[in-house]
């Protein structure tokens, strides 16, 4: 993969490249495993430039209100320390990376990674403020799904007044309706992010 990055104040943020969410997981995205190498390849690009790097994880617990059994509109997915929990087994997180987590409150969805904290307390640290203690000024986001955790965490981004880049090559979609995730990064280009491949 060729890299032509504007990284200057700079971090990447992988989002939720995890077992439940590629094929053979409870909520697969189609061809989610097709992410695993395009962000292994962008994590050791920046890591090797010194810049920060972030992988998110769903972190549910087994009754969480998006679970069917619950009323919600997704099947149980990433309940915490399941296999599909887990990052996919391909994914390489490179050394100093920070791991951050989301959705473990049982009553509500978090699908914006600048929902999660260092650790699953909400008194933790929040993924924004770590940003703002390196401070990143520019976000690239990438990994799954284009149309739900990665939109959200770019619209959240372009929101905080950060630089933000969508890289589609290392980002798939559920497309739930065909074109949810053409329409999520047109919406996210009118708004001002970058859409890079």
């Amino acid at each position: 993969m060729e890299f032509d990055l504007d990284l200057n104040d700079a971090a990447l943020v992988i989002v939720d490249v995890q077992g439940d969410f590629c094929p053979g997981g409870s909520l697969a995205v189609r061809d989610g495993d097709a992410v695993v190498e395009p962000a292994n390849e962008l994590a050791r690009h920046f890591a090797a430039a010194g810049r920060p790097v972030y992988y998110s994880k769903d972190h549910h617990p087994a009754d969480h209100a998006s679970f069917t059994g619950q009323g919600g509109p997704w099947p149980t997915h990433c309940v915490v320390g399941t296999p599909g929990w887990e990052f996919h087994p391909g994914l390489d997180p490179v050394p100093g990376a920070v791991v951050v987590y989301k959705g473990y409150n049982a009553d509500r969805d978090d699908y914006s990674v600048f929902a999660a904290t260092l650790e699953p307390d909400p008194a933790s640290p929040t993924f924004g403020s770590l940003l703002a203690i390196a401070g990143v000024r520019q976000l690239y986001v990438c990994g799954l799904a284009t149309d739900y955790c990665v939109g959200a965490t770019a619209a959240d981004s372009l929101a905080a007044g950060l630089r933000t880049t969508v890289i589609t090559s290392a980002s798939r979609g559920v497309d739930v309706e065909p074109g949810d995730s053409e329409r999520v990064l047109a919406q996210l280009a009118a708004d001002g992010a970058t859409i890079l491949d």
